[in-house]
């Protein structure tokens, strides 16, 4: 894909760097006032949250350890699949922990509900969700976030971290992708 191809699918920024830099610095200190001196486990759904975790960490100012799962639902397209495969679980003994699951975006909530499911199974001190992207218009589930950073409409988007077919994760912001194009 070249450059002019791949800037014409980005319809407009919904989020700028700076407005998702301030919301998780906030959400940073937040955690730390709530969990000091509790054992904090950090699990990122990858690969949409790595970058969202990788910041929201480095913004918690208290000891805390991370953990990676890999999820699958939307198999290449822009439409979830309404499927659920865990690709890649957690090793920690999560009874030791209070965790927080740090989702890129919430949407139908069947991927979540799922990963959440399997991990309350393991009886974590405590199980919290915090999405950098809430989607409530298309939820199918009675799940959510104890904390979203932003609610978005019914869009695509992608950046920070989100993708469509593997591409736009890098952007420094969150954008609505243009199917159309």
């Amino acid at each position: 894909m070249n450059t002019d191809s791949y800037s014409k699918k980005i319809k407009r920024i919904i989020f700028t760097e700076s407005e998702i830099k301030s919301r998780i610095a906030e959400t940073g200190e937040r955690i730390a006032m709530e969990y000091e001196g509790k054992p904090l486990l950090i699990i990122g759904i990858l690969n949409g949250s790595f970058i969202f975790m990788s910041d929201l960490c480095r913004a918690i100012p208290i000891p805390c350890e991370v953990a990676f799962m890999r999820t699958q639902s939307y198999f290449g397209g822009t439409v979830s699949s309404g499927s659920v495969d865990i690709l890649m679980d957690v090793d920690q003994d999560l009874s030791q922990y209070n965790v927080i699951i740090a989702e890129d975006i919430i949407d139908t909530g069947r991927t979540l509900a799922e990963v959440v499911r399997f991990l309350r199974a393991r009886n974590p001190k405590s199980l919290k969700i915090i999405t950098l992207l809430d989607k409530p218009e298309r939820r199918v589930t009675e799940l959510n976030a104890d904390i979203s950073l932003f609610t978005i409409p019914d869009v695509f988007v992608v950046g920070y971290g989100l993708d469509c077919g593997e591409l736009y994760r890098n952007l420094p912001y969150i954008a609505e992708y243009n199917v159309e194009e």
